[in-house]
């Protein structure tokens, strides 16, 4: 999309305009009215006039030699309406004070003389009133700079929204994957804005509103675009947050504007990311915005006010739908709610294939596989995936992407960069190698656990000193009973290893311990797969999109006996998994040795080792192995 630039003149240039004109009227036009009303008589008739009381005040300027009188009658002898200033030339007349005198004449003060009205109405109201906004202007555009935002000056009350029209390079749905449902559901939003008599001539209107949901980097923004582009209508983007001022009621001002300019577009689409920022519910706490409330209130009464049969969609983003308020939920505002979720196995490998487009890779590159090995990945993650591939194999000095690039960057985003300056102890090496085997040796000896694929004790930046990797072969939706109380065995089985080894344990297992606590309190509070409390739900999720946490909802005496409960499952797992090792234990000592001495070995290594079935002569050759530090 190519982004729209506005065509309005700043402010300053108007001003600028204003100033020149007022000083072109000042030296051409004003001194045409500015010419005093001064009449000119001889002494003789300023006598004369004086005789006959006319005059009222004089002022006898003796360094000029002039007198400047005001009278109210002419030389001729006709009365003036108001008054007109004479002058003079004085004489030597010793007489005139006395005269003066006896004609009670206001002599010796200054007679006004008759100014300019529009010069001093330029001089003492104009021209103060336009430095002054000048002044607020210059101090309004350093405050804007200061608070970061502000698209010119005196910009209050402007949307600031981005507009973009249509462009050869725009996004369309052929670059999005992994969201079949998503685009589904716009397109029919498309077909409205290209055929809109069709749905006219049945009576249906278009949707006002679609609330796009999901967490984040799962492509909301990206399909709001790909709607704009497929439709070929202008685009309005903005951010919830832009809506959010210092000054009261400038958020409303904001979407006053924003819908103004959409309703001259039309059929366009208005997209709001991050709509929560102004569509939090309202409540009567004492902690009310109420800025933010005036903001949403607008925001309810334009989405109200404007005829869907124009074409103006509106397309919003957000990962709290739970916060949202219930008004603008409710059908005639987003009458569609779209669910935009992690992409399954099948939608990761649309994804991978997309983004590699732009790439070169090598034809061994098996996408599926790279697919299954990121189950949870977002589309950003999956992009960041391919990227770092590319950046390890220009690093490498490789032309093109091979299977190994992807394979790392997988790691890279799972578990950080490789150490490899990190300095080891070789105990605790030992017990790193002890410790991963026993994740992978319990995982290996049950049933319904994913299959070992890759062992590693290679340092990575995360803070891990090795790692078991474990990818399913299929996706999966549902966990059973049996599989979860499988995985914490899996979990418990690195302690395991390093209690029968070592007869002491040490800090390493912390995550693997808050893995194990986490599933097992799910398994009692939130699954009901705990004999004990069964079918009930005690526990409830918070912003499942955004980590999904929790809070319980039970008395003090329930959540003891939930831990007590947790405590029971996680030792009997723990127990579980001690003795599939104690029954194992050739196979542990042979299998750590080999990775002690590998540092990295992969799952068929693994499995050949655990079978007995000997590893093949490529791998028996090669002491250093496909380790992480190739």
């Amino acid at each position: 999309m190519k982004e729209q630039k506005s065509s309005k003149r700043p402010l300053i240039t108007y001003i600028i305009i204003a100033l020149l004109v007022l000083f072109a009227l000042e030296v051409f036009v004003f001194p045409l009215f500015s010419q005093q009303r001064t009449v000119t008589v001889s002494y003789s008739e300023f006598l004369q006039m004086l005789d006959d009381g006319a005059v009222e005040r004089a002022d006898v300027n003796r360094s000029t030699a002039e007198i400047t009188f005001e009278a109210t009658q002419s030389p001729e002898g006709q009365t003036l309406h108001t008054p007109v200033v004479y002058t003079t030339t004085a004489m030597d007349d010793p007489e005139l004070t006395q005269r003066l005198l006896d004609h009670d004449v206001d002599f010796g003060a200054s007679v006004v003389q008759q100014s300019n009205t529009l010069a001093d109405m330029f001089i003492w109201v104009i021209l103060p009133v336009v430095l002054m906004a000048l002044l607020g202007w210059l101090l309004m555009r350093w405050m804007q700079k200061r608070m970061g935002g502000g698209a010119g000056a005196l910009s209050f009350g402007k949307s600031n929204a981005k507009i973009y029209v249509e462009a050869k390079n725009g996004k369309t749905f052929a670059d999005v994957a992994g969201e079949d449902e998503a685009k589904e559901a716009l397109e029919e939003i498309v077909d409205f804005l290209h055929n809109p008599k069709k749905y006219a001539d049945i009576g249906a209107t278009l949707p006002k509103g679609a609330l796009l949901v999901g967490p984040p980097g799962t492509g909301k923004t990206l399909l709001a675009q790909a709607v704009a582009g497929e439709a070929h209508v202008p685009f309005f983007s903005i951010s919830g947050s832009e809506f959010v001022e210092m000054f009261v009621g400038m958020g409303a001002a904001k979407v006053r504007d924003l819908f103004k300019q959409a309703q001259e577009k039309a059929p366009c689409i208005v997209f709001i990311d991050e709509i929560d920022t102004i569509g939090k519910a309202r409540d009567n706490s004492l902690s009310t915005n109420d800025e933010r409330e005036q903001t949403l209130n607008q925001l309810l009464t334009e989405m109200d006010g404007f005829d869907g049969r124009k074409g103006v969609v509106i397309l919003a983003a957000t990962n709290r739908p739970d916060s949202l308020d219930k008004a603008l939920l409710r059908p005639g505002r987003f009458d569609r709610r779209i669910p935009v979720e992690l992409p399954d196995l099948k939608g990761r490998e649309a994804i991978l294939k997309v983004h590699a487009r732009d790439v070169k890779i090598g034809p061994d590159v098996d996408y599926k596989a790279i697919a299954r090995a990121t189950a949870g990945a977002s589309g950003a993650d999956l992009a960041n995936i391919i990227n770092e591939a590319a950046l390890r194999a220009v690093k490498c000095g490789r032309k093109s992407v091979i299977q190994e690039d992807l394979e790392e960057s997988v790691e890279v985003v799972i578990a950080g960069y490789q150490r490899k300056s990190a300095v080891i102890p070789p105990k605790e090496k030992e017990i790193v190698a002890y410790h991963e085997t026993g994740h992978a040796l319990v995982a290996a000896m049950q049933s319904n656990t994913a299959p070992v694929t890759k062992i590693t004790i290679v340092p990575r930046t995360s803070g891990a000193l090795g790692y078991t990797m474990q990818v399913e072969e299929d996706e999966k939706m549902l966990m059973s009973r049996e599989e979860c109380l499988n995985k914490i065995a899996v979990l418990c089985g690195g302690r395991s290893a390093e209690e029968l080894v070592f007869g002491d344990f040490t800090s390493g297992a912390s995550n693997d311990i808050e893995q194990a606590t986490k599933l097992a309190r799910a398994m009692v509070t939130r699954f009901g797969m705990s004999d004990q409390f069964g079918m009930v739900a005690m526990e409830t999720v918070q912003n499942q999109y955004l980590g999904g946490d929790t809070s319980l909802t039970c008395s003090p005496e329930t959540a003891a006996k939930i831990d007590a409960e947790i405590q029971k499952i996680i030792a009997q797992q723990h127990e579980k998994a001690i003795e599939i090792l104690k029954a194992n234990m050739p196979k542990l000592h042979e299998l750590s040795h080999y990775l002690l001495d590998r540092e990295t070995i992969t799952g068929e290594e693994f499995m050949r080792i655990l079978k007995d079935e000997g590893l093949p002569e490529k791998a028996q050759q090669d002491t250093a192995g496909p380790s992480e530090t190739d």
